[in-house]
């Protein structure tokens, strides 16, 4: 199986060192599929040469090729499987035209709230949006969408084991739309200290909200990258989420990376079916669903009572939570089915893990942890469906899940 990871141009590397969105999915995606034992081509000139030699890197964007071209060519003779982009891509004229032209499957995640979608973009079958959320889905229920959750990778941020924490932490690009000063308030209220990490993205904004920012209990960190991210959201005692009450959050990564840490979430949101519930269980955190005709002090009163339940839960319970999730196995069974629905274990595109096994550990998730999605629903969707071309194009179809031992691959049978 050939997978192709595609970059687009941005303001920042691939893989970025610290503050990125869908660069850093992309690097998840790239590091998973060569985890469940794909083959993995990164495309584009944005990717960093220093990834090491096992990386194939290859310096060209589909909407740039022509037709006929020598880099047609080369793409054509690649035979890729899957192309994983960017969301707005499948909506490219140029770069769709040469990806029908390559002839393979496309998979792109929904991380805008607002960008329309070409009406031909994804048919929910060759080419597929994923999105994070409930209320995602149903913004883009026209591209026949399906659930799933994300993961964002930075370079060294392997996640590390759970400890008890300190102080409580808030991640993430500080402007007006992430409302930080809520959870500095809220801090405020419980007496606690709290790290803010993160660029300043809107100067203003931090002026407006002076008094909170310039108080004794917050210490500002700045934008954090590889092992010092990890670190400071590792050594929390929980971690804290708030956005603006318009804003509408696509599918935030800092879920992934503080659940991955052992960290427990606490969420301030003002609706229900956003990302926070579905990333969170009542082993990793708590959602504080608040009305948003009440003011900023009422919502930093609630978000201060979600604090206080969230630093309450064990650390470890959280790792094991994340790791126990059924569809974050440790082993990815990718065995095919034939024409007629017939499993074929002769046809493994990675170390094998049997049906029986899966359904196992899926009958010992505790049901009051599971995401808002039944688990029976997740499997139905099968996210990144992919070829094999030993195996005379048979289809397999791949999830991406995050879990305590990483960014790994589960599969999902179909044809």
């Amino acid at each position: 199986m050939l997978v192709g990871v595609c970059d687009f141009p941005s303001d920042y590397p691939f893989p970025p060192a610290a503050y990125g969105g869908i660069e850093r999915w992309l690097w998840a995606v790239a590091v998973g599929a060569r985890a469940a034992g794909a083959d993995v081509h990164l495309l584009g000139p944005g990717w960093i040469p220093d990834l090491g030699e096992d990386w194939l890197r290859k310096p060209v964007r589909l909407e740039e090729i022509s037709a006929g071209s020598l880099a047609e060519r080369e793409l054509r003779r690649a035979a890729y499987d899957l192309l994983v982009v960017g969301h707005e891509y499948p909506s490219h004229p140029a770069w769709s035209r040469m990806r029908d032209r390559l002839d393979c499957d496309v998979a792109a995640f929904q991380h805008s709230p607002t960008f329309q979608h070409s009406p031909n973009a994804f048919d929910g079958k060759q080419s597929r949006l994923y999105c994070y959320s409930p209320e995602m889905v149903e913004r883009y229920a026209d591209h026949e969408p399906i659930a799933e959750l994300a993961v964002h990778l930075g370079i060294d941020e392997d996640e590390p084991p759970a400890a008890t924490g300190r102080d409580l932490v808030w991640l993430g690009r500080v402007d007006s739309d992430k409302a930080p000063h809520l959870a500095i308030r809220a801090a405020q209220i419980l007496g606690r200290r709290i790290r803010i990490v993160g660029p300043i993205f809107d100067e203003e904004y931090v002026r407006t909200h002076r008094s909170l920012f310039d108080a004794d209990h917050v210490e500002f960190l700045g934008e954090l990258g590889g092992p010092a991210k990890v670190a400071a959201l590792q050594s929390a005692d929980a971690f804290v989420y708030t956005y603006a009450r318009s804003y509408v959050e696509a599918g935030a990564a800092v879920f992934g990376e503080a659940l991955r840490a052992g960290t427990p979430v606490a969420a301030l949101t003002w609706r229900g079916g956003t990302c926070a519930e579905a990333a969170t269980c009542e082993q990793t955190g708590v959602v504080a669903v608040t009305d948003p005709i009440v003011d900023d002090e009422t919502a930093a009163h609630r978000l201060a009572d979600a604090i206080a339940q969230a630093a309450s839960l064990d650390h470890t319970t959280v790792s094991a939570a994340i790791a126990s999730r059924p569809i974050a196995t440790s082993r990815p069974w990718l065995h095919a089915r034939d024409e007629g629905g017939v499993e074929r274990p002769d046809i493994c595109l990675a170390s094998a893990d049997s049906r029986q096994s899966v359904e196992r550990r899926r009958s010992r998730w505790p049901s009051h942890c599971s995401s808002p999605q039944s688990l029976d629903a997740l499997s139905a969707a099968a996210p990144i469906s992919v070829v094999d071309r030993d195996a005379r194009r048979a289809r397999v179809r791949l999830r991406r899940s995050w879990c305590g031992a990483g960014l790994l691959l589960t599969a999902s049978m179909g044809t």
